[in-house]
């Protein structure tokens, strides 16, 4: 693979292309801090070539820096967790406006979950469908009831304005095409 040997030195840059003709390289963090790199675990079983772009010493003095198993199992973990409720949600038969809601409030509230076609949120706060403002229902007295009632309409808002940036676009694509 790399070379005369079926190894390369911690630290060298590599080229994989996997059997679904992905390619992954080093690239910069997702963090955006220049001094971590993104890291990818790649069955090499699974990778059709492997090219060394930039090889480094392997007589380097400085061991690689240890990974913080805790933190990447509770990753680990929480994505299971996510991917389990996305599940659900499929399997409930939530309409696509739902799922993407449940998604956008996942990314600031962890205590969500289905109950059938219903979100739960902090266990006392219930989005019904069709996922609209009017169909939160729970406490209105309550601080989680109002956040996540200001969360609901937030996705709304988003979510109209980027179908009227995509109808402007269609529409910018059309009259670009009348004009040829």
């Amino acid at each position: 693979m790399a070379g005369a040997s079926d190894w390369f030195s911690i630290g060298s840059t590599v080229l994989c292309k996997t059997c679904h003709e992905q390619e992954i390289e080093e690239c910069p963090s997702s963090s955006g801090r220049p001094s971590l790199n993104d890291v990818h675990i790649v069955n090499l079983s699974l990778v059709s070539n492997v090219q060394v772009i930039r090889e480094v010493s392997p007589t380097t003095s400085e061991p690689p820096q240890s990974l913080n198993l805790q933190r990447l199992n509770t990753r680990v973990r929480n994505q299971v967790e996510e991917k389990k409720r996305l599940v659900m949600a499929l399997q409930a038969g939530v309409s696509p406006e739902g799922q993407k809601l449940f998604i956008a409030i996942s990314k600031t509230i962890q205590d969500i979950t289905w109950n059938g076609a219903n979100i739960v949120v902090f266990n006392n706060v219930t989005i019904r469908p069709p996922y609209k403002v009017d169909n939160v229902h729970g406490n209105t007295e309550s601080g989680a009831y109002r956040h996540v009632k200001k969360v609901v309409e937030k996705h709304i808002k988003d979510t109209a304005q980027a179908q009227q940036q995509r109808e402007q676009q269609q529409q910018q694509t059309q009259k670009g095409g009348e004009l040829q």
